[in-house]
C-alpha cells in the first residue's frame, strides 16, 4: 500500500509540473517543463549521491579504521547489508556534532550510508545498528531514488512557478499568476513531504526486520531527536531541500504529522517500533522524553 501511495503522489507531482507548464506558455510550454524535469532527473540519477556527500563533505571510511566506534559501525553495517542480501554499500563519517545519519545512491549497487561524528559518539553499539538497519531498509526499498526524484521535481516546480509570474500568458489576469507562484511549490512541497513520511514508516518497519533489534532503533530515534535539536546542523540549514534524507529531521524539529513535516512524528514512530518489539519478544519500556543514558562521548571506553 505504501508503495502504490508513493506511484500515485510521483504521479501527482509530475502532473502538477506538467500543468503549471501549461498555465506558463500552453501546450508547448508543458512540453518543455516536462523535458526540463526528464533531464534534470536523468542528472540527478547519475549524481545525487555524490552531491549529497560532497555537499556534507562525507568521508569514506574502510574496514580496520584505527577508532573502535568507528570500526564497529563500519563492521556492523556491512554484516546488516549482508543479512538484508544487498551489496555492501559505501560507508561514510561526516564531522557534525548533530547526531544524524542518512542513505543515498541510485539503487543498492551504488548505495552509500552515511553517520555523523554527533551519531557515533551518542549512541550504543546496539543503537547504531538500528540507525544503520533502518538506512539499509531505505536502500532495499530503493527509497533513495524516489526521494531524489521528489526533490528534484519540487525544486523544479519552484523554479517554474517564478517563470510563471513574469513570463505567462499576457492576457491573464497577474492574480493567476501570483497564486501559481504562491501554490505550485506549496503544493509541491506537500507531496515531497507525504511521500517521505510514509516511506520512514517503512524504513522503520524493514529496518527492525533486518536488524531484529526494533527497541535499539526506537532508543536511538529517541536520543537522537532530543539530541539533534540542541545542535544545528549548519549544512542542512544551508539546503533544507535535503533535510528529507535524513532519519530525523536535521532543521527545526516539529511535534506532529502535520502538512509541513517532512518527518512523521517521532513519538509515533517509537509506538510502532516497540508494538513490533512485542511481536518480536524483546519488549521495553519505552522511550519517556529524554535520552536514555547519558551521551557517549562521555562515557569511559568504546562502547561502555
Amino acid at each position: 500500500m505504501n508503495h502504490l501511495k508513493t506511484y500515485i503522489l510521483l504521479a501527482a507531482m509530475t502532473a502538477l509540473f506538467g500543468a503549471v507548464g501549461y498555465l506558463v506558455g500552453g501546450t508547448g510550454g508543458m512540453l518543455i517543463a516536462l523535458l526540463v524535469a526528464g533531464a534534470m532527473n536523468l542528472f540527478a540519477y547519475w549524481n545525487a549521491d555524490k552531491m549529497v556527500l560532497r555537499h556534507f563533505r562525507a568521508q569514506e571510511i574502510q574496514p580496520g579504521h584505527p577508532d573502535p566506534r568507528v570500526r564497529a559501525y563500519v563492521d556492523d553495517t556491512l554484516m546488516l547489508a549482508q543479512r538484508a542480501g544487498l551489496p555492501a554499500p559505501k560507508v561514510y563519517i561526516i564531522d557534525n556534532p548533530q547526531p544524524n545519519a542518512f542513505a543515498t545512491g541510485r539503487d543498492p549497487q551504488n548505495a552509500a550510508v552515511a553517520a555523523t561524528t554527533g551519531l557515533l559518539g551518542l549512541l550504543s553499539r546496539d543503537e547504531i545498528r538500528g540507525v544503520m538497519a533502518h538506512e539499509l531498509a531505505h536502500v532495499k526499498n530503493r527509497d533513495t531514488l524516489t526521494m531524489t526524484v521528489t526533490a528534484t521535481i519540487a525544486g523544479a516546480v519552484a523554479m517554474l512557478a517564478n517563470f510563471a509570474l513574469f513570463f505567462g500568458d499576457r492576457d491573464r489576469n497577474p492574480i493567476v499568476g501570483i497564486l501559481i507562484m504562491l501554490l505550485a511549490p506549496i503544493a509541491a512541497s506537500l507531496v515531497q513531504m507525504a511521500i517521505s513520511r510514509s516511506r520512514e514508516y517503512e524504513a522503520d518497519r524493514i529496518g527492525a526486520e533486518i536488524g531484529g533489534e526494533p527497541d535499539a532503533l526506537a532508543r536511538a530515534l529517541e536520543k537522537i531527536e532530543a539530541y539533534a535539536r540542541q545542535r544545528v546542523n549548519v549544512d542542512a540549514e544551508r539546503n533544507p531541500a535535503m533535510a528529507h534524507l535524513f532519519i530525523i529531521n536535521p532543521l527545526a524539529g516539529r511535534g506532529a504529522d502535520n502538512l509541513f513535516s517532512t518527518h512523521p512524528n517521532t513519538r509515533n514512530r517509537i509506538a510502532q517500533l516497540m508494538e513490533i518489539a512485542r511481536r518480536f519478544g524483546r519488549a521495553t519500556p519505552a522511550p519517556q522524553g529524554g535520552p536514555w543514558d547519558a551521551p557517549r562521548e562521555r562515557r569511559k571506553g568504546p562502547w561502555g
